[in-house]
């Protein structure tokens, strides 16, 4: 699966205001640990369809997006349920320290 990639006109509609929690991987291609990690996010958002959405945002491309949500440093995730920000996860991460994360963000979401 590839991510599908959202910018700032689609942001607000594409992920505050899915009905579904969105992850939000910030990187660029010319990063590598973001090239990295793109397979494991691909994956991922297969293992989750239908509980929760993943889509990048390319931070060349999208300063301005990148800069409303103070990224400083790639890959970033940020998970997102309903407007809100639920959960920051900086650097590179493996599959199961992002299967932990992803699952305690769902878990968070399901309070709401």
């Amino acid at each position: 699966m590839t991510l599908p990639a959202v910018s700032e006109s689609t942001f607000d509609t594409e992920v505050l205001g899915s009905e579904l929690p969105v992850a939000v991987d910030f990187g660029a291609d010319w990063c590598a640990p973001c090239r990295a990690v793109r397979p494991v996010l691909d994956e991922l958002a297969t293992r989750y369809e239908g509980r929760l959405r993943i889509v990048t945002v390319d931070t060349e491309a999208e300063q301005e997006l990148a800069a409303r949500y103070g990224i400083v440093s790639i890959p970033t995730l940020y998970v997102f349920h309903q407007g809100e920000l639920l959960r920051t996860i900086p650097g590179a991460r493996t599959k199961l320290e992002y299967t932990a994360e992803l699952d305690a963000a769902l878990a968070e979401a399901a309070t709401f």
